[in-house]
């Protein structure tokens, strides 16, 4: 699946998703939200997606919003916003809410809702180049794309408040210190690593994933009796797979599991 400013591929249960737009930066504009959402679906509905791997081509990862089209739409920008934002948080949304974990690899500089958009992955990898920028308040704007919870949930409340208040550009290695990013690697090593990631959570137990990923979602929210019930819930459901079946039969026969992710 290849649009204008992403590439999706499928293979041996990994998505390898690209950001294709290099000569612009890889930025977020109408159509780039419009399109995350129709990957968004795509993704979520496909069985054999076991993993999902975010790159990007091109110096930057992405420099977040496209100012160049927002200054040249000042008057239609808030109704522009309503209709943007609605596709880009459908996207988010369902990337949450599935089975298969996402990692993503940042090279260069990533910045605004790029941010706040890949801290929503499971595992963030850094090159040792990359840098995070918050971005909005240097444009007299307030944040988007997931970033007030997604970043919250990532750095804590505190930090989070202080890198978008000050706007803030942290290293790959201040970026990994607060939470933002998972690990810092050479440049070199940045794709390899996240290959090997992808590989090893497309063999995994992706239904359990997704409930884990799920449960996550609510955690900060929930009352505690809640959160226990959606658990036992969660783990009555996971009980009843293959894969729940072959991780106990393995672990009584002292052999690796094989799972098939159903």
């Amino acid at each position: 699946m290849t649009t204008q400013s992403m590439k999706l591929t499928v293979a041996d249960g990994i998505a390898r998703l690209v950001l294709t737009e290099a000569a612009r930066g890889n930025p977020i504009d109408g159509r780039f939200c419009a399109e995350m959402s129709d990957i968004a679906i795509e993704l979520s509905c496909r069985s054999d997606v076991r993993a999902v791997l975010i790159t990007a081509e091109g110096k930057a990862f992405s420099y977040g919003g496209d100012i160049a089209q927002f200054v040249e739409n000042l008057d239609a920008l808030p109704g522009l916003i309503k209709v943007w934002t609605a596709a880009i948080n459908s996207a988010v949304a369902r990337l949450q809410r599935m089975d298969a974990p996402i990692i993503t690899a940042i090279h260069g500089v990533c910045a605004g809702g790029m941010t706040g958009f890949i801290a929503g992955s499971d595992i963030v990898l850094a090159s040792e180049a990359a840098m995070f920028v918050a971005a909005y308040a240097g444009i007299g704007f307030s944040c988007d794309a997931s970033s007030s919870v997604t970043l919250t949930r990532r750095m804590g409340v505190a930090k989070a408040r202080h890198f978008l208040l000050t706007n803030a550009t942290l290293t790959a290695a201040q970026a990994q210190a607060a939470g933002l990013a998972d690990e810092v690697l050479a440049p070199d090593a940045l794709i390899p690593r996240a290959e090997a990631l992808a590989a090893k959570l497309a063999a995994g137990p992706t239904k359990a994933f997704g409930e884990i990923r799920r449960l996550l979602l609510s955690v900060s929210d929930q009352p505690l009796e809640t959160q226990l019930e959606f658990e036992a819930q969660a783990l009555s459901r996971i009980a009843a797979t293959q894969d729940a079946r072959e991780g106990l039969r393995a672990f009584a026969e002292k052999r690796k599991p094989k799972f098939i992710g159903g």
